[in-house]
């Protein structure tokens, strides 16, 4: 009979641990298990993957296998060394259990584990999921709960905490694809959009809004009632501001660890002129203002 490389199959080293090997069978069965793999040689190689479970993930079983030396390659010619029977430790299982072990297996621990579709303890995990949640501004900034439902339809009730922004993803758990045998299922990674608001902008956690002021107070300064969402409030214009300056207020975008900031971008409107004719018609008489003078073409 030929020797099977259990470390091989599994794709870990012999100094692997036994969670590193946990993982490592995990990750393989969930590729290969028959009812869902896409693979040609996916059966054969569920079974292959579950005997080396069997033993690496055994402590008793392992050791009984590396006591046969790490000089051993996959396909050789192997016949048990004299003597070796009673080595095998918890071998000694009875069969009737999972068909399709090997005679490598048999010779070495005197048959098939009764009753166990799988490595010791190794139920596969459920694969994760991904979903997207849409969520207003009003939300993000005080938080809300939403309706998920999971692979198996069930409805859950996920807190979405104030702060959440475009790209914040929350892990629901149990939500995802149901494990195999005694595995747990996997979970819900929730992604959040934010959408469009007509008043702000959203940057990560940082807001941006125009706020439309006078001429006159941009000319001589001014403090004007300026909207942000937490309410308004008073804010003291620069003499001389332009339009397209931005105005920072620290803290009062989207809550968090490092809350973001508003940025207020001030944006001058010109009164119509059927209001401000005559003032207009002073002005260019009187002003030595020329903005485009020394402009180059």
């Amino acid at each position: 009979m030929q020797f099977r490389d259990y470390y091989r199959i599994l794709g870990v080293s012999r100094s692997a641990s036994q969670d590193e090997i946990k993982k490592a069978y995990r990750r393989l069965a969930r590729k290969y298990h028959p009812d869902v793999s896409q693979e040609a040689d996916a059966e054969a190689r569920f079974k292959e993957i579950n005997e080396a479970s069997e033993v690496l993930g055994d402590p008793e079983r392992r050791a009984a296998y590396d006591r046969l030396g790490p000089d051993w390659r996959g396909g050789q010619d192997f016949r048990p060394p004299p003597g070796w029977s009673g080595q095998a430790g918890a071998g000694g299982a009875s069969g009737g259990g999972f068909d399709g072990f090997s005679d490598f297996f048999d010779s070495l621990f005197g048959g098939r584990p009764g009753g166990r579709r799988a490595g010791p303890g190794f139920g596969a995990r459920g694969a994760d999921r991904s979903a997207v949640a849409e969520i207003s501004l009003e939300q993000a900034l005080h938080g809300t709960e939403l309706t998920v439902n999971g692979a198996a339809g069930e409805g859950r009730r996920v807190r979405i905490p104030p702060g959440a922004h475009n790209g914040t993803r929350l892990r629901v758990k149990g939500q995802g694809d149901p494990g195999m045998g005694p595995g747990s299922a996997g979970d819900l990674l929730l992604e959040i959009r934010v959408r469009p608001d007509p008043r702000y902008r959203l940057e990560g956690r940082d807001l941006y809004r125009d706020v439309p002021i006078t001429p006159w107070e941009a000319a001589l300064g001014s403090t004007i009632e300026a909207p942000t969402p937490q309410g308004t409030v008073k804010l003291r214009i620069p003499a001389g501001s332009q339009s397209g300056k931005m105005m920072r207020l620290r803290g009062r975008g989207l809550p968090g660890k490092t809350p973001g900031d508003l940025y207020l971008r001030l944006m001058i409107e010109v009164p119509p002129a059927a209001e401000a004719g005559q003032w207009y018609e002073e002005m260019a008489r009187v002003s030595s203002f020329r903005p485009r003078e020394g402009l180059q073409p």
